[in-house]
């Protein structure tokens, strides 16, 4: 899992991109079309039309960072998402999950809450 500290997010763009975008054309896509500020500190991800490059934007302090990876074999698994959306925001295991390989799509289990009053500290 990656270690992130709870106030940062981690946004992935739905669209899929063209690779050949640096960092400018990164923060460009960020800015006009997820419409957030690149320089807030979080995380924007984004994977390639063949779905076998995938490269993450932050910002540090100061200056940009960008993070690639390619696949030699297979293709990233993205999440299921509406077409009408352009972002959804991801948690710190799903985008270790991601950047794995492993399929995103999976049932996850429903968080588990003790019964009230009962002690769970035995």
């Amino acid at each position: 899992m990656l270690g992130l500290p709870p106030s940062v997010r981690i946004y992935f763009a739905t669209n899929l991109v063209d690779m050949r975008n640096g960092v400018d054309g990164l923060r460009t896509i960020v800015e006009q079309v997820l419409k957030r500020n690149p320089n807030e500190g979080h995380l924007f991800v984004f994977v390639g039309k063949r779905r076998d490059m995938l490269k993450v934007l932050f910002w540090d302090k100061n200056g940009y960072v960008v993070y690639f990876k390619r696949l030699e074999r297979g293709r990233f698994q993205l999440p299921a998402v509406d077409e009408k959306r352009v972002k959804v925001q991801m948690e710190a295991a799903q985008l270790a999950m991601l950047l794995d390989g492993i399929d995103l799509n999976a049932t996850r289990l429903a968080r588990w809450n003790p019964p009230e009053g009962i002690d769970t500290d035995r």
